[in-house]
């Protein structure tokens, strides 16, 4: 591949052919009860998955599994649960350049669309709006480098 003048050399053309929840999942086993007036903070749980497959000749679909889960005083506030996929069409380019691709910019691409989903269904559901952080799925792929295709990751959000 020959870069433009434009573009530089570590650049080259993506075409996001589909974004899409696969799957969603919202529930508030404790309402109407979890929203009787309470001075605790929630504790909020946040798992970030990922996963890669090949579709066909340079086309890749990137899935993003979040699971939030809040818990106040001991009870389950909500649990929300989405697949959100993409599907990426890119230029034939070394392995290495690909994984990172995948693992990296193409989940940077799609966490935002994916976060707003997420945050407005918890938010129709009752619930206060929630910032949810920004994912470093560079830290993600470093610390996870040896399962390509794969990589997951918890914290507090």
């Amino acid at each position: 591949m020959t870069p433009s003048p434009e573009a530089p050399a570590d650049r080259f053309p993506v075409t996001v052919q589909a974004q899409y929840i696969k799957d969603f999942s919202f529930e508030s086993p404790n309402a109407p009860q979890i929203f009787a007036p309470t001075q605790a903070a929630p504790e909020i749980q946040m798992n970030v998955n990922l996963q890669t497959r090949g579709l066909g000749p340079n086309n890749y679909e990137v899935v993003l599994i979040l699971k939030l889960e809040a818990k106040l005083e001991g009870k389950t506030a909500f649990i929300a649960e989405m697949v959100y996929g993409g599907v990426f069409v890119l230029p034939q380019i070394p392995e290495e350049q690909l994984k990172l691709f995948l693992l990296v910019e193409a989940p940077r691409i799609l966490f935002p669309f994916a976060r707003s989903a997420l945050t407005n269904v918890i938010r129709d559901g009752g619930f206060p709006y929630m910032m949810i952080q920004p994912v470093d799925f560079m830290a993600l792929y470093v610390a996870n480098k040896n399962n390509v295709g794969t990589m997951s990751a918890a914290g507090a959000a």
